[in-house]
Order: structure tokens, then sequence, then C-alpha cells
């Protein structure tokens, strides 16, 4: 599936890195049913895509993500159960398809990460914000819930963290949101982050590409409860993953690089 021009995204290939930037400034890069339909055309790419080993996501202009557009939710509340049921339905795939993407994903939070933004937050698999970043799950105030994205924010900080801010609809800032493990780190400001996401993904493209793709998938397979009811001894399981890639081309290649002290193949050029 080949990648194409978005009308809210903007695409960036650098190298086997792919940054994905919501591109709707004028709306402080709010969901609607367009950017819902390229994010999840996008990531489908990026899963197939065997030369994309990282995927960076990020926001244009001041703020990362405010949540829904005040547009479209305007119109769901004309919508039939069965139009809104669609759609929702249709949010839940796209934040279930952006945690279960085997590549990598590194969140880059500026500004505000508000609602549904919170939600991208969540399924980013490293997340770094700037220190005067914001976030608000604030669907409450709206007389809505955090619903399509609650699985992930719960799965992120914890029931105990998701109950008090569920219900508050509170602002926080990015010390808050690393204490509480929405994010993995804090940066001075938008110079910093970028210097910081660069540094990261570098680090990241040094390791096996399918290793770090079983490695993130193990953790879903063991936290994820849809996934972790499927297995009945998680401790076989974990032994039978890796006997099998420690046979596996790039398991010997990067043992043996270890070994001889060499670059393993991966990283020749």
């Amino acid at each position: 599936m080949p990648f194409k021009s978005y009308q809210t995204l903007q695409l960036q290939r650098e190298g086997a890195v792919l940054r994905v930037r919501l591109n709707r400034p004028d709306v402080r890069n709010a969901f609607d049913e367009t950017v819902i339909d390229e994010l999840m055309h996008v990531f489908q790419a990026a899963t197939k895509d065997a030369s994309v080993r990282i995927v960076v996501l990020s926001g244009k202009g001041p703020v990362f993500c405010a949540g829904g557009d005040l547009r479209w939710m305007e119109r769901s509340v004309k919508w039939s159960l069965k139009q809104n049921l669609a759609d929702t339905r249709k949010l839940s795939r796209l934040f279930a398809l952006m945690n279960e993407c085997p590549k990598p994903v590194l969140g880059a939070i500026h500004g505000a990460a508000i609602g549904g933004g919170v939600g991208l937050v969540s399924v980013c698999d490293i997340a770094i914000a700037t220190e005067a970043t914001e976030f608000s799950l604030s669907e409450v105030r709206l007389g809505i819930i955090p619903a399509c994205i609650g699985p992930f924010v719960v799965a992120k900080v914890g029931a105990s963290h998701a109950r008090a801010l569920f219900v508050s609809a509170e602002r926080f800032r990015s010390k808050r949101a690393l204490e509480i493990g929405l994010i993995h780190e804090v940066v001075a400001d938008e110079a910093k982050l970028e210097q910081r996401i660069v540094e990261r993904t570098q680090k990241m493209l040094e390791c096996g590409p399918l290793a770090i793709q079983h490695a993130k998938k193990l953790v879903l397979d063991l936290s994820w409860p849809e996934r972790r009811k499927k297995i009945s001894n998680p401790l076989d399981m974990a032994s039978q993953v890796l006997a099998k890639i420690r046979i596996s081309p790039e398991g010997r290649e990067g043992v043996r690089a270890f070994l001889e002290k060499r670059v393993p193949s991966w990283l020749k050029k």
C-alpha cells in the first residue's frame, strides 16, 4: 500500500524513519473524519512497508493535538445512534491500529494534547514532551466521555490515575504526565524535543529491526487483556519466542557480530 498525498497530514521520509505530522494548525490539529481515515491509511501502509522501521508522530503549529474538531462533534449530535456507532467504531479501530503497529511509534508532543490528543500520546511507544505542554482528558466538560481512547489511556497510566483524570477533566503539565507514565521524557523546548527525537531514532536504528518488532509484540501479548487471555502459559510462550529468535537469521547475525566485534549486517551500507 503506497503512501500518497494527504489533506490533514504531512509526511516526510528520513531514511528508515517516517515522520507523520498532523497538519491542521488552523484548528489546533483537531480530529475529524478525514484525519481518522488518513491516519488509518498511513499506519496500514507503514505496517506493510519493510523499509519503514520507525514512525515519528508530531503536530504542526502551536499544539500537538487539541482533540475532536468542534465541527465534527456538532455533526455527530445530529446523527442517529447507528451513524454514531459506525463513527466511534472507526475511531476505536484507528487507536487499535496505531497501538498495534509493529514499528515503534515515537511521539514528539508540544503545546497541548487534549482529549483524543492524549489518546495519541497513549499509543506511542516512546513519548517525549516539552516542559510547558498541557494535557487534559476534557471530554466530561462537554458532556461526553473519553471512551474510544479509554482502553489505551488506562493501559498507559493505570486505572487509578485514569479515574481521577477522566472524571475531573483537569489540566496538567508534563511533569505530572511523566510521573503517571503518560510520557517518558520531558525536555525544555521544541528545539530540544527535535534533538531528542533524532537521538532516540538513531540509537533505535542500531538495533535489530525484527528484534524491535518482536519485543513490542511481546509486551502487547503479555499486557493487553485481549491478547493475554489467549496465553495459557506466559513463561513457556516467552521461552518459545526467544528460542525461535535465537535461530533466526537476524538473531544469529546479531550475536555473531557482537562476538566478532563487528558491525551487524543491518547497519552496513
